[in-house]
């Protein structure tokens, strides 16, 4: 399939990275799953190829968005958090490995309707998981450890899959699993997502679709320089914007976005 038009409109992948990074800076998210379904249905990439571009931009967006959150979420304060991050990469690194491997080798069709089947959970999670307040821990002690590696692990596989940092599946489980503070959470979520991330990178710099980056290297460059300044405002509006009326709606965007994936041709 070629790719539309709007593949060279330089200032709409400018304009869309920037929303998608404010989402980002915002909630602690990479935003992948909001700039999947514009790479595949508005510029025109193949599953595999947005799923890199993907992964790509989404590692600029979540190396900003923890420093820019530190106004609000002091960098010192999720130092504090590192037991709760290392519990949970523990599984995540292997995940993504395994998760990149599983995506290069399914076909495009296939692809598709793993990648609708999957926004639709996030959606779910988004809106039974973010609702949930900070409070006590589910479990404690070796239970909360052996789990807290499984569900790193699960989330992993699907940051690979989709191209995304997991940020979805990450800050429910900080909520529900070790009782962190919804904000808090969204940080801890970006310091684990960005090294789960770059080991997904590094597995799919072994596959030819790796290529798309150079042929696309203008359109990378604009598209996450959009991303960073998004991410920067988001950053700002954190704490004024609430994530009870935000959540909803961006489970709505992601359900939209599954049915465009899901019917793409």
């Amino acid at each position: 399939m070629g790719q539309t038009p709007y593949s060279r409109n330089l200032p709409v992948a400018f304009g869309s990275g920037g929303l998608i990074g404010a989402l980002g800076g915002l909630i602690g998210l990479g935003g992948a799953e909001f700039r999947l379904p514009l790479l595949i249905g508005l510029f025109g990439f193949q599953a595999l190829e947005a799923v890199v571009l993907n992964k790509a931009m989404s590692l600029v967006v979540v190396a900003s968005a923890l420093p820019f959150r530190a106004a609000t979420v002091p960098l010192a304060t999720v130092a504090s958090h590192w037991p709760i991050v290392v519990n949970l990469l523990a599984g995540s690194l292997l995940g993504a490995w395994l998760g990149a491997g599983f995506a290069t080798r399914l076909k495009s069709e296939t692809l598709y309707k793993v990648i609708a089947a999957l926004l639709v959970g996030i959606a779910a999670v988004l809106v039974f998981g973010h609702e949930a307040t900070s409070g006590q821990a589910l479990l404690t002690g070796i239970p909360q450890l052996v789990a807290g590696v499984g569900a790193g692990f699960a989330i992993g596989i699907v940051a690979s899959l989709l191209g995304v940092a997991g940020g979805e599946l990450l800050i429910p489980t900080l909520v529900l699993l070790f009782g962190t503070d919804i904000k808090l959470a969204g940080s801890l979520s970006l310091a684990v997502s960005l090294p789960t991330m770059l080991v997904g990178f590094a597995r799919y710099s072994r596959d030819q679709s790796f290529s798309v980056i150079g042929r696309n290297r203008t359109f990378l460059l604009v598209m996450a320089t959009g991303s960073i300044l998004g991410t920067y405002l988001g950053g700002l509006l954190l704490g004024v914007v609430p994530n009870a009326l935000l959540l909803p709606a961006l489970a709505v965007i992601l359900l939209l976005s599954a049915y465009k994936v899901w019917t793409h041709k």
